[in-house]
């Protein structure tokens, strides 16, 4: 990882928050370390990042493994691709904040893995704004049943929102999705739930996703570069 790639993106985010009339602090960066080998983790943790975010829970495991807290106060790790019920177990013990509940089932379950450890633990619900089939989520007209239902599970606290729209190669082009899914928050919240954050926006997009409101931007080949995987 090129710490002068790490000091362009913060400042990118920071001028996208002043853009919206938002303090810069209001946005976190989630680093995604798909495919990155644990040496460029160690290295990006050295530069000052603390949150690692990773799309399959048994990559995580190893790479958290040999980055124990104990060696790295304050590292966290963010499971930010679908999640499995097999893997769920796995996921409870393993991360800090889940981004990718989906279905009822899958809360339920998550729900009974972290009451069995005694952990509360954080969620958000994925929201499937775009038509690809290859995305996850929730429709639209299921978010509120799931969030009241998540509600309902005492050993999840539900945080907020996740969404990935299409690959576009104009990042304005995402803003809709964007935006929905603020619009989304906002309509959940009048309903009584209160949901901090909105983790939207990657290497392409975010800044068009922190001037929607993002709080938390997933961000991989930026950082790290194109990788395969």
């Amino acid at each position: 990882m090129r710490e002068e790639a790490l000091s362009a993106i913060r400042r990118k985010m920071d001028a996208a928050a002043v853009r919206a009339g938002r303090r810069p602090e209001e946005v976190t960066l989630v680093a995604v370390t798909k495919t990155v080998g644990v040496a460029m983790v160690r290295e990006a943790f050295r530069a000052g990042l603390r949150i690692f975010g990773e799309n399959r829970v048994q990559e995580a495991r190893e790479k958290a493994g040999q980055l124990p807290e104990e060696e790295y106060p304050g590292i966290r790790w963010h499971l930010i691709g679908h999640l499995q019920k097999n893997k769920v177990k796995q996921a409870v013990q393993l991360f800090d904040l889940i981004h990718s509940v989906d279905s009822p089932g899958l809360a339920e379950e998550l729900h009974r893995q972290a009451e069995r450890t005694g952990k509360m633990q954080r969620v958000l619900v994925q929201v499937k704004l775009s038509p690809e089939e290859t995305k996850h989520g929730a429709a639209e007209q299921d978010l509120l049943p799931l969030l009241g239902r998540v509600r309902q599970l005492g050993a999840l606290k539900v945080e907020g929102l996740m969404t990935m729209p299409p690959f576009f190669d104009d990042p304005e082009k995402a803003r809709p999705y964007f935006r929905k899914l603020r619009e989304l928050r906002d309509r959940a919240e009048k309903e009584g739930f209160r949901l901090p954050e909105l983790s939207m926006g990657m290497s392409d997009d975010f800044e068009v996703a922190i001037e929607e409101g993002a709080t938390l931007v997933r961000i991989g080949t930026a950082l790290f570069g194109e990788r395969s995987g």
